[in-house]
């Protein structure tokens, strides 16, 4: 087996040289336009899925866009949007006016856009007008005329009555009278005098009696003069109302109608018409609404009942200006950030009047949904999954096509509820877009049929590209557009060039970049905070450096305290000589946002028995799915390895020392399976190495996750306990390509103080971590003699012979 290498600085981390970047500094690279916004040749799959939206009509279309938190998918949909909505026609005006034919359901108007609010203020105006203009002309001389003609002509008919009746009267013995509120009394006459109560109480019961029946008598006679004096009341009312109709009608033409004609002209909406008739004929029909009334004729010096204030009954000639585009251009983009259901759907609010909870149609307040009509309504599918009422009433809206404002369905259906509106729906014409992870999508699809009804297309973001010629251009240009947005200082050539190279330190891969340009916006501007602290007129590489130490310095006080752990040996790992049994391997862990890699001591013993090996991890309950998987597939390695003509006869455990939290991943597998050959072959293990990879059934070793974060830990141990030259780390070949590794770890490769080993086959790493040759595999079924693979199979079959014998063979004395 050829000798393995260490790999050179240069395969350990992708360098962009500053010398390629044609610009002086960031101020000299060319803006990524706004029109090239569709072109985003970073996330070609999100494009086309967004053109392909937008130009389907059709309900149910729907986007969800899907990606990583912090690749700027907001941004970068706003970005798309905005010169789309600019483009597109903006939707009208909503208005809530008061339906006159049944109150309880308000009809909507849609009026073109900036309309709403002229309508608005011009029917607020005109009616108060109409009610100015009203009273001057009840006050006007020929007014007062007709209606004084009118009180006359009733006065003289009651007149006359009243004369007729009292003729009567006396002719039967009694005399009328008359209150001031207009009441009829008969008081009877004895010898001419008119009685009073009280001498009529002391009259002779007979005499009482005679004149009770003869008043009786008088006032079924005198029933058909209060007939007519009740038809001549009612006929003065009906001339009256209609007096005053007709000046009102007078009003209406030289005020309303005009008014009517130049909103009709701006706003040729049929409904708007039918509205101005209906409202039109509502005001003739409450005339006496508009100013308060006199006394009731006949009623010299008294003064009749005052009708509500205006403002009490003018709610219903109101106009509710539910959506106000005046001030858009273009189709309207609304981002919900708090979509509970009242502000995605709307409402219906309630006012306290006497105790009760009332409503009307000036109370309807409008939601999102309503606002983004005719444009683009964005959310987060997160923050909407919150409320569960506003994620039913969007799907609801969707599948109907129809925005309802209805209640907020807080009160459970058992309650007692008050009475309420049903404001006429509205007709939707919009898109929805959801943005939010790929778990959750997968989530709502298999939970949702509603959602893959509604949401058909998907625009899922990547969140790498190939680290070419071509992209780091874009990238560079990305980059420009960041400091110009957020007024940075210029960036000059080692700056960019750092920051490309940052580009593949955040995901890991030599070959490609990060999308996530959030991240890089925030180092960019801490930088150029210190740079301006330090009056620099340029943010340089050495300055990115100090602020990308200074940003982990603030996250890794964990990370430290684990350090001092081990320095202090509460933590049991060597860095040197070498054990039985014992690998050094690597695990990555996660503090808030803050990745960080620690070595691990991995221990195996093997004895005679039954039990084969044992996952203490999986026995305690601390070791995952796939560190079980992985150990299976260790197992079935060791099987196909050295089981083919004898059982595996043994009893071993394998476990992760000072470990006291769950553990997952198959990446120890490798270093798993070289502590059981080396407990199985006696052979001691280096631990000036660490090894990390996942072994399959026919020994290779497969990439793993976080191996820059896996060597930079052990290094950074080995660095406390003091570099020797010969310690290291095992990797596998694939993993290569993944290497970006911290300035500090360079440089000790470079002095040939740390070392970097990619191997393909865990014969290589065992090779590496025992000094043996693993061996070859023998005609004969065994193994190279002297190899690590010998000496195991050898320890197996003495394990089998002692465990067949152990209780046959005599004891020595």
């Amino acid at each position: 087996m050829p000798s393995i290498t260490p790999l050179p600085t240069t395969r350990l981390h992708a360098t962009f040289d500053p010398t390629r970047i044609p610009w002086e500094d960031s101020r000299a690279i060319p803006l990524p336009r706004n029109g090239n916004s569709r072109k985003n040749p970073f996330q070609p799959r999100a494009m086309q899925a967004l053109d392909l939206a937008l130009q389907i009509r059709t309900a149910g279309y729907n986007i969800y866009l899907s990606g990583e938190a912090d690749l700027g998918r907001s941004y970068m949909l706003l970005s798309y949007l905005r010169p789309q909505a600019r483009k597109a026609p903006t939707p009208p005006d909503l208005v809530y006016v008061q339906n006159f034919a049944d109150p309880d359901r308000p009809t909507l108007l849609a009026l073109p856009a900036g309309q709403g609010k002229k309508f608005k203020q011009s029917l607020k105006e005109t009616l108060e007008n109409v009610g100015k203009e009203l009273a001057r002309r009840f006050e006007a001389t020929t007014y007062v005329k007709q209606r004084a003609k009118l009180v006359d002509q009733f006065q003289n008919v009651r007149i006359g009555l009243l004369h007729k009746m009292n003729s009567v009267a006396v002719h039967k013995g009694f005399n009328l009278d008359m209150d001031e509120n207009g009441g009829l009394t008969l008081y009877p006459l004895v010898e001419g005098k008119r009685l009073s109560e009280e001498e009529f109480e002391r009259l002779d019961n007979t005499v009482r009696l005679n004149l009770k029946r003869r008043g009786d008598s008088l006032v079924q006679a005198m029933a058909g003069f209060m007939r007519q004096l009740n038809k001549a009341e009612e006929s003065f009312h009906d001339n009256e109302r209609d007096l005053e109709r007709q000046a009102m009608g007078q009003v209406l033409d030289a005020l309303l109608t005009p008014a009517q004609q130049r909103i009709l002209k701006a706003c040729p909406v049929p409904e708007l018409a039918d509205y101005f008739a209906a409202l039109r004929e509502d005001i003739l029909k409450n005339t006496e609404s508009f100013l308060p009334r006199d006394g009731m004729p006949g009623q010299p010096g008294g003064e009749g009942h005052a009708l509500p204030p205006m403002e009490n009954i003018f709610y219903r000639y109101e106009v509710n200006l539910l959506v106000d585009n005046s001030g858009q251009s273009g189709a309207p983009i609304v981002v919900e950030d708090h979509p509970t259901a009242i502000n995605l759907l709307g409402c219906v609010e309630r006012e306290s009047e006497m105790g009760a909870l009332v409503t009307d149609f000036t109370l309807i307040k409008a939601g999102s949904l309503h606002k983004a009509n005719g444009g683009f309504l964005v959310l987060h599918i997160e923050d909407l999954l919150q409320h569960p009422n506003a994620w039913e009433g969007l799907l609801r809206a969707l599948r109907s096509n129809q925005a309802r404002i209805e209640d907020t369905g807080d009160t459970p259906d058992t309650a007692i509820r008050t009475k309420g509106i049903t404001p006429e729906p509205l007709a939707l014409d919009l898109k929805v877009v959801l943005i939010g992870g790929e778990e959750l999508y997968e989530t709502l699809l298999v939970n949702d049929d509603r959602f893959a009804k509604l949401f058909r297309i998907k625009a899922h973001m990547a969140d790498v590209t190939e680290r070419n010629a071509e992209n780091i251009r874009i990238y560079l240009s990305q980059i420009a557009r960041i400091i110009e947005e957020n007024k940075l200082r210029p960036f000059d050539r080692t700056a960019l060039a750092w920051l490309v190279d940052l580009g593949s330190h955040l995901c890991e891969d030599q070959r490609r970049l990060s999308l996530k340009f959030p991240l890089l916006r925030e180092l960019m501007i801490e930088a150029a905070a210190l740079a301006e602290m330090r009056q620099l007129p340029l943010v340089s590489a050495a300055i990115l450096e100090e602020a990308y130490a200074a940003r982990t310095y603030r996250a890794n006080l964990v990370e430290e305290i684990f350090m001092e752990e081990y320095d202090r040996e509460m933590i049991k790992v060597r860095t040197s000589g070498s054990a039985v049994g014992q690998v050094n391997g690597l695990s990555v862990t996660w503090h808030g946002d803050f990745e960080f890699g620690l070595p691990h001591r991995i221990s195996c013993t093997v004895g005679v028995g039954h039990e084969g090996i044992i996952d203490l991890e999986r026995e305690a309950e601390l070791g995952g799915p796939i560190h079980t998987k992985a150990m299976m597939i260790l197992k079935s390695y060791l099987t196909d390895l050295f089981a083919r003509k004898k059982p595996l006869v043994l009893s071993g455990s394998l476990y992760f020392e000072q470990s006291y939290a769950g553990i997952e991943g198959d990446s120890a597998s490798g270093a798993e399976l070289v502590a059981l050959l080396s407990a199985l072959a006696d052979v001691p293990v280096r631990l000036d190495l660490a090894f990390t990879g996942a072994v399959s059934h026919s020994g290779q070793i497969m990439a793993v996750g976080g191996v820059t974060r896996k060597i930079e830990g052990f290094y950074k141990v080995c660095a406390r306990h003091g570099l020797t030259g010969s310690q290291g780390v095992i990797i596998p070949r694939d993993n290569v390509d993944h290497l970006m590794l911290a300035p500090d770890v360079l440089t000790a490769v470079e002095k040939k103080q740390f070392a970097i080993y990619p191997v393909r086959r865990i014969e290589e790493a065992l090779t590496l971590l025992t000094g043996l040759p693993a061996g070859r595999r023998r005609k004969n079924g065994g193994f190279t003699s002297g190899s690590l693979y010998d000496l195991a199979d050898r320890r197996l079959e003495r394990l089998g012979d002692y465990a067949q014998n152990a209780f046959r063979r005599p004891r020595k004395s």
